[in-house]
């Protein structure tokens, strides 16, 4: 069946994904047009479709994922990451996806549980600091340094120190420093691929044995042409998953604190869980996946915040969506997190409910209902590793203490390139 019907949608014209009111919009349009609805973009003077049906999203992002391309939104990423797996298209996406992928296998994953685990137990003896002396914790500058010190560290190893050495600073502190995703901040972000290259040259020329992901991909190989990647790909690789590998898990560590510290029940649970979780020094992958509230906990925050809020494709064929048709080059934006709010699929949701991730909830939901890490062939490549490092982390501060909110206004959304609170999140940490 081919269809010429045009889906409904708003008469005013509004550019998606521009300004922190997208988010806004979403919630009114859905609750207008519903499932699949299209809106005027002035700034392309073309109509951007939205779909919210995990069926529709099935469509573009699995099943005809070959038909679409990255979408509107892109060319802004692409100025900051260069040709990454996160912005790169096609055979060469295709290849760079193929050569990364091993270096994320669960048991290389495993190997980095000591590195996770010191950082965490770093930031831990720093809150208790904060505790003792009654001040209280920034969760969001704290998440976002730690996250950053274990994607630095799983990158570059013990040349981080080298290069911190050498520079007199952490080099890519400005990461975490300066929150604004402008063009300023590209330029001072692409300037670290001249240091990368000087690196990456350094261990071409002085082999020594590493073991870190940037070791890694520079010895993995096309399995087709048996070509290593040059030095401008493994650059774009590492700036790729620097900014990507570490600010939205920690946004989605400041909106599990955030939740938590409202659910009193929730907070005592995972503190039980915690306690008594295995007691190896080093809690490795497994140990960190049996905790299973845990990771429902983080399952539900990822539900209900979605860092990664806003997904875009363009059609590069004519398609269709529920039952309406998509012209070639039409952008398409899904929301997971009106995805994961979507009454058909969730129950009460906008409650925090974690255990809605357990039992037969869980195994009867829609499988496309929920993407936090995006699905098919280019979902997130560091999903395991994400999970990974919120769960120790999780445990790690629920074994040792209690945080709730230093200051009760409201929070605000801030939705740019990821969701996370508009102002920091100021906790209060009692120790347990």
């Amino acid at each position: 069946m081919h269809t010429t019907a045009i889906p409904p949608g708003p008469t005013e014209g509004f550019d998606l994904g521009g300004s922190d009111e997208s988010l806004t919009r979403l919630q009114d349009y859905f609750a207008r047009f519903g499932d699949v609805y299209r809106i005027f973009a002035p700034a392309r003077g073309t109509y951007n479709y939205v779909i919210n049906h995990p069926e529709d999203v099935k469509r573009v992002l699995l099943t005809n994922h070959r038909n679409y391309t990255k979408g509107e939104g892109m060319d802004r990423v692409k100025i900051l990451l260069g040709n990454g797996i996160m912005t790169s298209e096609g055979a060469f996406w295709r290849r760079q996806r193929r050569m990364m992928q091993p270096s994320f296998h669960r048991r290389v994953i495993d190997r980095f549980s000591a590195l996770i685990g010191e950082v965490n137990e770093k930031f831990a003896r720093r809150w208790a600091d904060h505790s003792a002396r009654g001040e209280a914790v920034n969760v969001s500058s704290d998440a976002s340094e730690l996250t950053l010190e274990i994607v630095l560290k799983s990158l570059f190893g013990s040349d981080l120190e080298r290069l911190e050495h050498q520079m007199g600073a952490n080099p890519f502190e400005v990461v975490t420093k300066q929150s604004n995703r402008d063009l300023k901040f590209a330029f001072q972000f692409r300037s670290l691929g001249k240091l990368l290259g000087e690196l990456i040259q350094r261990r071409r020329h002085a082999p020594e044995e590493h073991f870190d992901f940037l070791s890694m991909f520079m010895l993995t190989r096309d399995r087709d042409t048996d070509e290593p990647m040059s030095d401008k790909e493994l650059i774009d690789e590492v700036l790729t998953l620097i900014v990507a590998g570490h600010e939205t898990t920690a946004a989605a560590l400041t909106w599990t604190w955030y939740l938590v510290s409202q659910h009193p029940g929730v907070a005592e649970r995972l503190a039980a869980e915690a306690d008594a979780a295995c007691a190896d020094e080093v809690m490795g992958l497994g140990a960190a996946e049996a905790m299973s509230f845990t990771h429902q906990v983080l399952q539900e925050s990822l539900r209900l915040y979605p860092p990664g809020w806003l997904i875009t494709r363009r059609a590069i064929e004519a398609d269709e969506l529920g039952g309406y048709a998509i012209a070639p080059r039409t952008d398409v934006f899904i929301s997971p997190y009106m995805l994961h709010r979507h009454p058909e699929f969730w129950s009460d949701p906008e409650a925090f409910r974690p255990e809605r991730f357990a039992g037969p909830d869980a195994d009867e939901r829609h499988k496309f209902a929920y993407i936090p890490f995006a699905v098919g062939p280019r979902h997130c490549i560091g999903e395991n590793i994400a999970m990974f490092e919120m769960l120790v982390h999780m445990r790690t501060m629920a074994r040792h203490f209690r945080l709730s909110r230093a200051t009760h206004e409201p929070i605000e959304f801030e939705a740019q390139i990821n969701l996370r609170p508009r102002s920091n999140l100021m906790m209060t940490v009692a120790a347990r």
